[in-house]
């Protein structure tokens, strides 16, 4: 491999090629120091570390774990109550800045993956950030608060998530303080990696891919640190193949910077270059900033060449109908709950629901670690991008879920595997969207939202019932009987275009009077919820439907299963049904154990036969049964 295929003269940081994935994994640096592991923790519980001086650096009672919340016991805290305020206090040795490749004259950043819910920062008990939204990323400029004087530098974060607030997104975190039906424990404080970066003064602060197919070109969107007259050179590469290289001079914060590349002019060839899940090719990027001459900063990242769109009741991805064969996923450790165990362990994930012959996955009421999405980028996995909900509908809630939605798509909408994006679910913090105006002027809000900051991807709009404006029709139907659902959707495109248009499953409309139906696809994105505890289960253990076995659970998965690969578009020449579907769920989490696996992530019937079944290979699922 060439050492200079970014044009540096050095060796390359090649983004998609990272075997340990790095969190923000479109944005590289050479100089990354994670600070993840042991730092000084305690509880607030009567709000009395602002005044009796935690912000100044002194030392905390206790030691946690992180990136791992307290409710976990992979935090060393293990304490599942009611504490709203957490405090985090980690001395910055001089090694830490060295390895970060901090100098003089440089900036030193301190960036946080995802502090829940409202998180204050001080350094050596200078207040230095704030950020409110506990799903999405935030980065603290420390430079000017440290301590000259000193060798060591205090790093102390103040969290405060309120149990009781319902109105902030939560996901599915329970406001009660024990979990109960399909709600697990809090996430409080610190839950994905923190790291430091030392830059200059003028400094890629983010950026965003797109690409065109049919004019064989890439876009790329840059935000600066800083306006000032600097020169940006962007380099696209496959392989030791540069693909792509322009200069360009901005006197701005941003610049649009758009490439031909070379070969994708020809309508024979460009298809070699796209990602998809069967070629999930990645190319490298380099985006060099200098000033007057000078290197100021040099990033590397990745790209995948795809389009996605609906039309005529296909889901297309670059041009060229996909049936969906997606899990549910919960993103739901035992031992460290909505944090990953680790990196490795977000890798395995994606790759195990590869193996079980899935295509997508939508990760459930999670603004999903970035580190899970370099993988599924790297494997050709696509996923469905979804918004943590609120369970009230008010002013604040209104706000909250508009501003940390908006960072969530804008931290993720570079990523060829997000193909749908999901603001809402189920009605979830607008319960009674079908009778209040306002309620349903905010769902149609946030699809617009959505489509402005960006519109290559669809979007649905409130997915399983009570749909306004939206890409797709969607619905959730957890009908045990094989049989049922054979005849309710294995019928012709007018006849189940009739039955979105009516009372869905659950008792709610499929569709808001007032829609249009233009043709959108139609997926049943919930299904199954086949229950069966092949290992030791909660007392309060449930599913949807639930088994007395292993031969009993394989002939319930299989006559679902079977019945809604039957309602599918291409399902033995069929040119019309459903164009996609969702299994509930992909592991045991907590006391649901309808996944089909344990939430040690152990397969309940024999991989290949899951496969088989998944996939939609009826000679071999038959097997299932008959083999037990």
């Amino acid at each position: 491999m060439s050492g200079t295929v970014d044009g540096s003269g050095t060796a390359a940081l090649r983004a998609s090629r990272m075997e340990t994935a790095r969190p923000r994994p479109q944005l590289l640096r050479a100089s990354f120091r994670g600070i993840d592991g042991d730092w000084g923790f305690g509880f607030d519980d009567d709000d009395r570390g602002l005044v009796d001086g935690w912000a100044d650096g002194r030392a905390l009672p206790r030691t946690i774990t992180v990136p791992f919340p307290p409710e976990s016991v992979d935090s060393g805290i293990n304490d599942t109550g009611y504490h709203p305020i957490v405090w985090y206090r980690r001395e910055l040795a001089a090694a830490d800045l060295t390895a970060a490749g901090h100098v003089a004259g440089n900036r030193l950043l301190v960036h946080f993956g995802a502090v829940d819910h409202q998180a204050r920062v001080w350094v050596d008990g200078q207040e230095v950030g704030r950020h409110t939204g506990g799903h999405t990323p935030f980065t603290v400029d420390v430079t000017d608060a440290l301590d000259g004087d000193s060798d060591t530098h205090a790093l102390v974060v103040r969290a405060e998530d309120d149990p009781h607030d319902i109105a902030q997104p939560r996901g599915k975190q329970d406001w009660r303080e024990s979990p109960h039906s399909i709600w697990y424990h809090r996430t409080t404080g610190i839950w994905q990696p923190v790291w430091l970066e030392s830059v200059r003064p003028q400094h890629v602060t983010a950026l965003w891919w797109t690409s065109d197919q049919s004019v064989g070109t890439v876009t790329v969107e840059i935000e600066l640190s800083r306006r000032a007259e600097a020169a940006i050179r962007v380099v696209v590469a496959h392989g030791d193949r540069i693909l792509g290289s322009t200069r360009t001079v901005v006197n701005d914060t941003t610049a649009t910077v758009t490439l031909p590349l070379a070969g994708q002019g020809n309508g024979q060839e460009f298809e070699r270059l796209l990602w998809s899940p069967a070629s999930p090719t990645l190319l490298d990027a380099w985006v060099h900033v200098d000033v007057d001459g000078v290197e100021q900063d040099v990033v590397a990242s990745y790209l995948g060449l795809r389009s996605v769109r609906c039309t005529d009741g296909a889901f297309l991805l670059n041009e060229r109908p996909l049936v969906l064969r997606s899990v549910l996923s919960q993103g739901y450790w035992p031992d460290s709950h909505l944090a990953a165990p680790s990196g490795d362990a977000l890798r395995r994930e994606a790759e195990l629901i590869g193996e079980l012959g899935f295509n997508a996955v939508r990760v459930h009421q999670k603004v999903e670690d970035d580190r899970f999405l370099y993988w599924a980028d790297r494997l050709g996995l696509l996923v469905w991008g979804e918004m943590p909900a609120t369970y009230a509908f008010d002013n604040r809630s209104v706000r909250r879920t508009i501003a940390e939605w908006g960072e969530a798509v804008l931290r993720d909408r570079s990523h060829p595997s997000i193909v749908t994006w999901v603001p809402l679910n189920e009605s979830w913090g607008v319960q009674h969207i079908a009778a209040r105006p306002d309620q349903r002027a905010f769902a149609e809000a946030l699809y617009q939202l959505t489509r402005a900051l960006d519109p290559t991807r669809p979007v649905i709009s409130n997915d399983g019932w009570e749909l306004g404006t939206s890409d797709l029709w969607t619905l959730h139907d957890y009908e045990p009987d094989g049989d049922v659902l054979r005849r309710r959707y294995a019928v012709d495109d007018d006849a189940l275009r009739t039955y979105i248009a009516g009372i869905g499953p659950a008792g709610r409309r499929i569709r808001l009077p007032g829609t249009v139906d233009d043709g959108q696809p139609i997926m049943l994105t919930e299904f199954g919820g086949v229950a069966w505890a092949a290992d030791e289960s909660p007392a309060d253990s449930w599913g949807y439907s639930e088994a007395v076995g292993p031969a009993d659970y394989a002939e319930r998965v299989t006559a679902i299963l079977t019945a809604v690969q039957a309602s599918t578009r291409g399902h033995r020449g069929r040119p019309d049904g459903l164009a996609g579907w969702c299994w509930t769920q992909l592991t045991d989490t907590m006391q649901e154990r309808n996944g089909l696996l344990t939430e040690r992530r152990e397969p309940k019937l024999p991989l290949g036969r899951l496969r088989a079944l998944i996939s939609g290979d009826e000679r071999t699922a038959a097997g299932v049964v008959a083999g037990g």
